[in-house]
């Protein structure tokens, strides 16, 4: 019997949800199940890019709005925009308020329809501003924005791989991962993305980790809300549903960062 060594779950993670490029060597049910639970790291790589574009775009002389809008493009470039995509189609099957099977259908379509485009436009619109506020407040503030709400939008993916969330396709990476992520993993993986978020905030003062707090499990909450519409209207995942309950949390994340 085979065993997973931790950096199958680390190919699976950056080799399936990023274009860096790893070799994924094995796809399994194991392999499958520690590549969900790495995806937090993989988002924090991912976010850790998406800050460092900004910051260099503000050290050029650039300004906040220009920096915010570098930093949106970062994930989807890093992501082949698999992420947006999905928010599109699956926005896209749940707009069309037809059945199951036709709805699924839809979102293997190759075009977006006008339930996608508007849905696209208005999250990317909103990370754009929440992050241009962030950078207008401070560089710091919105490198952590970026950073967080990366990460989050990952962890949103673990979650929604736990035991017990049923793919809605035989085939493709929603049935690949569905239902591989233990409970207490899933939990765990959650735990520690609350706690560097609360020191992230610590930076700032007393208000912010309450407020970085706050952006991670509204951001999960707005992610779970979505996952169970999608499993009674679909009656489970599918890939295009992963993306867009990463790209709703990572809104959900930057829009809360943004407040106050």
């Amino acid at each position: 019997m085979s065993t997973t060594s931790p950096l199958d779950g680390l190919r699976f993670a950056f080799g399936t949800l990023t274009v860096i490029p790893v070799r994924v060597t094995r796809w399994d049910r194991e392999a499958a199940r520690g590549g969900m639970l790495c995806a937090p790291l993989a988002g924090l790589a991912v976010g850790a890019a998406a800050a460092g574009l900004g910051l260099l775009l503000l050290f050029l002389g650039a300004g906040a709005p220009l920096a915010a809008v570098a930093t949106v493009a970062v994930p989807a470039v890093l992501t082949r925009g698999l992420h947006l995509d999905g928010l599109a189609d699956t926005a896209d099957g749940l707009g069309s308020g037809k059945p199951a099977e036709d709805a699924l259908r839809i979102m293997k379509q190759s075009d977006i329809g006008p339930f996608g485009v508007i849905t696209l436009v208005l999250a990317l619109l909103a990370q754009a501003a929440a992050l241009a506020q962030a950078y207008d407040a401070s560089w710091a503030r919105g490198a952590c924005a970026a950073v967080v709400s990366a990460t989050v939008a990952r962890l949103a993916l673990t979650l929604a791989a736990r035991a017990g969330v049923p793919a809605a396709r035989p085939e493709g990476l929603g049935a690949a991962v569905a239902g591989v992520v233990p409970l207490r993993g899933a939990a765990v993986a959650a735990a520690a993305v609350v706690g560097a978020a609360a020191a992230t905030g610590g930076l700032f003062g007393p208000y912010d980790v309450i407020r970085a707090v706050l952006a991670v499990v509204l951001a999960l909450a707005a992610a779970e809300a979505l996952l169970r519409h999608c499993t009674r209207r679909f009656g489970g995942v599918t890939g295009d549903v992963f993306g867009g309950l990463a790209e709703t949390a990572a809104t959900t994340a930057l829009v809360v960062l943004s407040l106050g």
